[in-house]
């Protein structure tokens, strides 16, 4: 028996309605009266995890304290609650189909035929409760990804609708979020894509309880009963989900719609007391009446998707309201970047971030894009490869050693600065067996980064097979550029700083991923501070 209520969330229409930011926003207020929450997010592609899939596919993939290559949708979750979430809490079909498969193979099944009902949804209803059955949580809302309709996301509808029908209506609901579009040629908002998509719900053996309509358009009150009527449904659970000038400002615009208080009442679940988002709306102050701006160049190969850094771009914004300053991002591609066009390209810029990837692909315009950064004291911000990016730019430039690069671009290299980690070197499965997850690192005291940290032990999250190669360490900190930063247990260098520089730090780590609303990094903090001292230099 279920000891949480469970809220799901399904889409229709289209993908990309925003399914994710609207559980994260209904998540905000419910924790805001007092409950304790958690949202997961079970998607119907057949990979075990998106840590195989190209940014271009699928975004960036967000990695987890425990390890887990995930969803881009669970940043969103952590940065709206600040509470970290797990391996539990991304669930694929690749993931469903590899554990059934493994337990028939052992003859968990006992000779029985292994069908989609029952033993697929079996083990997607048993994931929707490995949460519950940690009893830390009051409410635990699950979003669906994909629409309504589609082949792969039969199975977890069928799953939720077994769910519903086993735990009853009071410990069960299901808001579904669909798109009523705004014909400009009519001058008019059409619900009939609405009302066919709760149709394709209805047919699959799930009603909605509440359905929320994202629109350009405000939606009136006989819209509302229209859709109301056609999809059986109260009227005051028609929600009205306009768009956003940014995703900070839904969970007030949810509160405005009551809908926490719809969900409440379907729950049966009692007020604990009236949402307090003082801070939230504290925090939307700050980012939308900044009294300062910089101009920070992002630096990386997939900057035409801009979720591909979707956590970094998020950790400005944070990072900016903590500062009380509009972060203007440039969306810079490397592979346009040359040592002789980075003046034209860079050369107005209060700082420069160069972001993380995999491959050769940009990688010498990234490396021009540190040295113009280091050349010319702007502040700099390295994040995996960027730091790894910095490194060799140093080895090349200041050491003179011109050979210098990482094997991952150059196995030959004479200088292999940066190097494979050797317990990678006999890795030859890609999914999941990278150094992944949180790990500690100890900051050298005095340095720009233990000073920004306002201490010496922190943990971060890692995603990386390339580590700085120690070989190197003795010949690089003499030149000026230390190791402010080190892993306690296998002397990892975790950061580097140079000595002569405003401020010029790189991170092997993926400090963005652990940014949220109530918590901006204190490395985005400072650096954009930075940023705004380079600009009132100039």
């Amino acid at each position: 028996m279920a000891q949480a209520k469970h809220i799901f969330v399904t889409g229709g229409v289209t993908s990309s309605l925003g399914k994710g930011i609207i559980a994260s926003s209904l998540a905000t207020l419910l924790q805001a009266r007092g409950f304790s929450v958690t949202i997961q997010k079970f998607d119907p592609y057949i990979n075990i995890d998106p840590g195989t899939l190209n940014p271009y596919e699928h975004g960036e993939c967000y990695v987890t304290d425990d390890g887990a290559e995930t969803d881009l949708d669970l940043g969103h979750y952590e940065r709206f609650l600040n509470v970290a979430t797990s391996q539990a809490n991304n669930v694929t079909t690749g993931k469903i189909y590899y554990n059934v498969i493994t337990k028939e193979r052992q003859g968990a099944y006992l000779g029985k035929t292994v069908q989609v009902i029952p033993h697929i949804t079996d083990e997607i209803k048993r994931n929707f409760l490995l949460l519950d059955d940690t009893g830390k949580y009051d409410i635990i809302i699950t979003e669906i990804g994909g629409c309504v309709g589609d082949i792969e996301s039969l199975p977890f509808i069928e799953a939720l609708r077994q769910l519903r029908w086993e735990l009853g209506g009071n410990d069960v609901i299901v808001i579904h979020l669909t798109l009523v579009p705004y014909l400009a040629a009519a001058g008019e908002l059409k619900t009939k894509p609405t009302q066919h998509s709760v149709k394709a719900l209805s047919e699959s053996g799930v009603q909605p309880d509440i359905i929320i309509c994202r629109s350009e358009k405000p939606i009136p009150m006989e819209i509302r009963k229209k859709v109301a009527l056609f999809t059986g449904v109260n009227v005051n659970s028609v929600i009205e989900a306009l768009d956003a000038e940014t995703i900070y400002d839904v969970p007030l615009l949810m509160r405005k719609e009551k809908l926490d208080e719809r969900v409440l009442a379907k729950l049966r679940y009692p007020y604990k007391k009236e949402p307090n988002i003082d801070a939230w709306k504290e925090f939307l102050g700050k980012l939308k009446n900044p009294t300062d701006s910089v101009e920070i160049g992002l630096v990386g190969k997939y900057v035409e998707l801009h979720d591909a850094y979707k956590s970094i771009a998020e950790a400005f914004v944070h990072a900016g309201a903590y500062n009380e300053c509009k972060v203007r991002l440039h969306w810079i591609h490397s592979e346009k970047i040359n040592d002789e066009n980075v003046e034209s390209i860079l050369g107005k810029l209060d700082g420069i971030l160069v972001a993380p990837g995999f491959g050769e692909r940009g990688i010498e315009g990234k490396i021009s894009a540190v040295r113009f950064a280091r050349e010319h004291q702007i502040p700099f911000f390295g994040i995996c490869l960027g730091m790894q990016c910095a490194v060799i730019e140093f080895t090349r430039n200041v050491l003179g050693l011109s050979e210098a690069h990482s094997t991952e671009m150059n196995p030959d290299t004479q200088v292999p600065i940066i190097d494979m980690m050797e317990e990678q070197k006999k890795v030859t499965m890609k999914g999941g067996t990278m150094r992944l997850g949180a790990y500690p690192c100890k900051l050298k005291k005095g340095s720009k980064v233990q000073q920004a940290y306002g201490k010496s032990q922190i943990s971060e999250r890692h995603r990386h097979r390339y580590e700085f190669n120690n070989k190197y360490l003795e010949e690089i900190e003499k030149a000026g550029m230390i190791a402010s930063g080190l892993n306690p247990d296998t002397e990892l260098v975790e950061v580097v700083e140079l000595v002569d520089h405003p401020w010029f730090v790189g991170v092997q780590y993926h400090p963005e991923l652990k940014s949220t609303v109530m918590n901006p990094h204190p490395l985005f903090v400072r650096f954009v501070k930075a940023a705004q001292e380079c600009k009132e230099k100039k």
